[in-house]
């Protein structure tokens, strides 16, 4: 059985950070990424990786966020710099094997002064 448990979310002041976790587990993940849902506006990506690959990022979020992946863990992390109040969304772990994607069940980040 197939879990994705997201942990990292919260209220941060813009300019801040934030780092957010996806421990999957349950089977062998060919990719690990992060999508955001904003109010009013449909999932987006913003940051994906292969295993023993580099990470694919949304345009909107080049320069500020880091994808990275522990394959010994099974754990996709995505470290969020230079937040901003438009980076304010649902952000929805996403592991893909070769026939099926899964979804976790979301964390909410708030950028906000």
């Amino acid at each position: 059985q197939v879990q994705l448990v997201e942990s990292g979310g919260g209220l941060v002041q813009p300019g801040g950070s934030l780092r957010l976790s996806c421990a999957a587990s349950g089977s062998f993940f060919s990719s690990m990424g992060w999508y955001r849902a904003a109010p009013g506006k449909q999932r987006e990506l913003v940051a994906s990786i292969i295993s023993g690959g580099r990470g694919n990022y949304g345009s909107s979020v080049k320069g500020r966020f880091t994808i990275s992946r522990d394959n010994a863990k099974n754990t996709v992390y995505l470290q969020m710099n230079s937040l901003e109040p438009e980076d304010t969304a649902v952000y929805y772990c996403n592991a893909r094997t070769f026939t099926t994607a899964y979804w976790g069940q979301g964390t909410q980040v708030t950028v906000s002064s």
